[in-house]
């Protein structure tokens, strides 16, 4: 009988999700409007879930950059990261680490060391604005993981940051 409920809850809850994605619509939709189309309209257009990692990357942001062989806060970056204290008031059981990167100059060692200081400068501002350093790590990764692989000024500019993750606490 167990498994029967268990299969049966099953069969509901995929049944339910085949009607939800049937409901969607694309811009070349050319059809009569049906009953559902008013819903529709009042629903959010956004599936992030608040509270997210994605919420936080694509509505606070979770990138600060830097200029060359730097390890101090711009003033956009400061506002970055008053987004992102924030947005860690309002979600008290989320935790970051805060990655230092640097671009592809400079010794692996060097940069290893300015990435750190990326990352402590990011952490230590949030710190200032109220999020408890319990909740907070750093790391530093140098040159290792740039985020754009070109040799150019463009490319060097976009590595040169510190990246926040999400790292606990996070809704799904």
């Amino acid at each position: 009988m167990k498994s029967l409920n268990s299969g049966l809850r099953f069969a509901v809850v995929a049944a339910a999700v085949m009607m939800l994605a049937a409901c969607s619509s694309t811009s070349d939709d050319t059809g009569a409007s049906t009953s559902a189309a008013p819903a529709q309209t009042s629903e959010p257009t956004s599936s992030i879930v608040p509270g997210s990692a994605e919420d936080f990357e694509q509505n606070v942001g979770n990138r600060v950059f830097f200029d060359l062989n730097q390890s101090t806060l711009t003033d956009e970056a400061r506002a970055t990261l008053q987004k992102q204290a924030a947005w860690l008031k309002t979600y008290p059981s989320v935790a970051l680490t805060v990655e230092g990167n640097c671009d592809e100059r400079g010794t692996r060692e060097y940069n290893l060391a300015l990435g750190a200081r990326r990352a402590n400068a990011a952490k230590a501002y949030l710190v200032g604005l109220g999020v408890e350093a319990s909740r907070l790590t750093t790391i530093s990764y140098g040159k290792e993981r740039p985020i754009d692989p070109a040799s150019n000024e463009d490319a060097w500019a976009k590595n040169r940051n510190a990246t926040s993750v999400i790292s606990g606490g996070a809704s799904s």
